[in-house]
């Protein structure tokens, strides 16, 4: 198989494998337990949490653990906004139409119960605009969310420069308005530091970066408002109930430790063959057109378009031949629909439609890359053939 679905999930990385075995055998403990097992596996959760703080520069008290990145964004945006407005600061949040539908739903609760939303727009590559973001601020804004990176069309969001403009914002109107961002797409690919990036909150998915599935990460600055939304124990520092995953959290850290090394190197090779792969369908593929920013990007995401297919057929028949991608729409229940990414972007529905994403990884190949060039355009040509003589 070539794989090329990295946005989607990573394979574990062995070394966060071998980390997590222990915990998964003898070292079975629960951390909160008074007796020796307890504290191993206590002290495996407390380095952990070290790892994770240095490799996003952070302090360890700073760190939670979660079920994953949904968990984690959820986490943020419902913790912070219901504490702000209990706290009589307000009830107005601040987001961005291209949000995974993890912040999108999140949003949309809030709104269910009694918040106000301001959904800001984006340009045809997908970036959100600082001064529409500015203008949307208002004396009772408690909240923006903003993701780093869209795991779409891998559009890099100006975050540092929304911080810096919260920043001012809070000392001309001596009002306060907390900033997360969902950086899920980020590690591995982008520095992320939460000093640099001058966030309040931040949410990482492990398996998005080598880590295994179910465990996530939400940095929390120290001082931001925040009710807990899983109540129970006093785990995760009295902010997120119920026994710990160890062996996610071990793993996690493993893997975060090593995506945060060698960035800029893996960036480069991975970007090259994200542009040989651009460049190879651009030349071999008749009416087929790139979508998002191709500068201010992640290396590792690629999304086109093709005139004239269904982006689902042709996933299918790449599929057929070995080669994992994935579609640009979402299917359920046999209702298509497009990409809510695109359609913000002002991407025509038809083109939406026939939209794939590529999303290579660590261990993609130039050989991956010349084997799916290879492949592509006649699997391209049969489906607009399929698609004429079945439409």
């Amino acid at each position: 198989m070539v794989y090329l679905d990295h946005a989607a999930t990573t394979p574990l990385r062995p070394e966060a494998r071998e980390a997590m075995l222990p915990y998964l055998g003898e070292n079975f403990g629960n951390p909160s337990g008074h007796y020796n097992a307890g504290r191993v596996a206590q002290e495996a959760v407390d380095e952990a949490r070290e790892t994770v703080a240095s490799c996003l520069n952070a302090r360890t008290s700073e760190i939670l653990f979660t079920s994953g990145g949904t968990e984690a964004i959820n986490t943020a945006m419902l913790g912070i906004a219901y504490a702000m407005r209990r706290a009589g600061a307000g009830s107005h949040i601040v987001t961005t139409a291209i949000e995974h539908h993890a912040g999108l739903h999140a949003a949309q609760f809030l709104e269910e119960i009694g918040f106000e939303v301001t959904t800001l727009s984006c340009d045809g590559f997908g970036r959100v605009s600082a001064t529409e973001f500015e203008r949307a601020l208002r004396p009772d804004t408690v909240l923006a969310s903003v993701m780093l990176a869209n795991n779409e069309v891998g559009t890099v969001e100006p975050v540092a420069e929304l911080a810096a403009i919260l920043k001012e914002y809070a000392v001309r109107q001596r009002h306060r308005v907390m900033l997360h961002s969902d950086a899920v797409q980020a590690p591995g690919w982008l520095p992320v530091d939460v000093q640099k990036l001058g966030i309040d909150a931040l949410s990482l998915s492990s398996h998005k970066f080598g880590g295994p599935k179910g465990s996530g990460v939400l940095f929390l600055r120290r001082a931001t408002p925040f009710h807990a939304l899983l109540l129970g124990g006093g785990q995760e520092m009295q902010k997120r109930a119920g026994t710990e995953n160890v062996a996610g959290i071990v793993g996690t850290a493993k893997a975060l430790k090593l995506t945060s090394e060698n960035i800029s190197a893996r960036a480069s090779r991975v970007g090259g063959l994200r542009e040989r792969l651009r460049q190879g369908i651009l030349e071999a593929v008749p009416d087929a057109e790139t979508n998002g920013c191709q500068e201010n990007c992640l290396p590792n995401n690629l999304n086109i378009s093709f005139e004239g297919i269904e982006g689902d057929d042709l996933v299918a028949r790449l599929d057929a031949r070995g080669v994992a991608a994935s579609t640009g729409s979402a299917c359920s229940n046999a209702m298509w629909e497009p990409s809510h990414v695109l359609l913000a972007m002002g991407v025509p529905i038809r083109r939406a439609a026939g939209s794939i994403r590529f999303s290579l990884g660590e261990g993609t190949t130039a050989g991956d890359i010349e084997t799916v060039l290879e492949l592509l355009p006649g699997e391209v040509e049969r489906a607009r053939l399929s698609a004429i003589t079945t439409g």
